[in-house]
């Protein structure tokens, strides 16, 4: 179940939630998601010492749902309110930039474990 042919696979995604009430747009959140391939998830949790001092990974650990062996582990790095402003953009592309490196580190710890 690492999702990919020959190695771990995960996503990491920015999403644009359209929010309806009734019969308009109430609202447009942003939102940061990772979906963590299920194996990647519990060879990494079953090491966790080893990820001690990397808060990143500690937080997804912590904060993870299993969905099921189609969505894996999903974990959400946040949701903000879409406006004009374009510093609300600015932080959702740091928070998936952030998403990403925990989501490489962790592959490349699978990969390594595998080898």
């Amino acid at each position: 179940m690492l999702w990919g042919v020959d190695g771990p696979y995960s996503e990491a995604k920015l999403v644009l939630n359209t929010r309806i009430l009734y019969d308009s747009v109430s609202r447009i959140m942003v939102e940061i998601q990772g979906h963590i391939n299920p194996t990647t998830f519990r060879l990494v949790k079953r090491h966790r010492k080893e990820f001690a001092q990397d808060i990143q990974i500690q937080q997804l650990l912590d904060s993870a749902d299993y969905w099921g062996k189609k969505d894996g582990y999903v974990v959400c790095m946040g949701a903000e309110e879409y406006s004009d402003d374009p510093l609300v953009m600015k932080r959702a592309e740091e928070k998936l930039r952030i998403l990403k490196a925990a989501l490489i580190r962790m592959h490349e710890f699978v990969l390594q474990y595998l080898d």
